[in-house]
């Protein structure tokens, strides 16, 4: 009874929420795949190293290094496509998946946390101006921050407002009629 006591008044004592990390702000999303990304590519990774070291041994106890050249090329081709390009490839296309998202108020910067290529959490800070939409739609890219792009699912966010003042549909529209007209007439 003493130590379940002493839980909750450890807990009544600290002050800040479980939302709120003491560098990077208050978590304004959290990825859903985040665990699925890391298993993917870690699973990747080790099939990779696997393949490495038992590439000569495979070589040796096949015979395949007596081969022709045409086999040897073929087999030596598909090695390293699952070797190599595989783990690139998931890479490449999962850099930019934001795990977590961070939002320090009195500074107006975001601090996205994303996997780098040898699955460490990486921090990237970015001010809202930063944030650039892409004009065009992009499959694994939601939004340019440093012109690094960065993949969220703006269903997940748990305040819309966060999602809006993120990607800057909060702010005021402006449209000027006169800079319009001379850009057609520079046309």
């Amino acid at each position: 009874q003493v130590t379940s006591l002493q839980g909750v008044a450890a807990r009544s004592l600290c002050t800040s929420s479980p939302h709120e990390h003491p560098e990077h702000g208050r978590l304004v999303y959290k990825g859903n795949l985040a665990k699925a990304v890391l298993g993917v590519r870690f699973f990747s990774y080790s099939t990779s190293i696997f393949n490495l070291f038992m590439m000569p041994y495979i070589m040796l106890k096949t015979g395949i290094g007596f081969e022709s050249l045409f086999i040897q090329a073929a087999f030596y081709g598909l090695m390293g496509f699952f070797t190599f390009v595989t783990p690139v490839t998931l890479h490449v296309l999962t850099k930019g998946y934001v795990i977590r998202l961070y939002y320090k108020d009195e500074m107006d910067t975001y601090t996205a946390i994303t996997y780098n290529a040898i699955l460490a959490e990486k921090a990237t800070v970015f001010h809202q101006k930063e944030v650039k939409i892409p004009d065009i739609t992009k499959m694994f890219t939601t939004f340019y921050a440093k012109t690094k792009s960065m993949l969220v699912n703006p269903m997940l966010f748990p305040n819309p407002q966060d999602y809006n003042h993120l990607m800057g549909y909060d702010k005021s529209f402006y449209f000027n009629l006169e800079e319009e007209k001379e850009a057609d007439e520079r046309k």
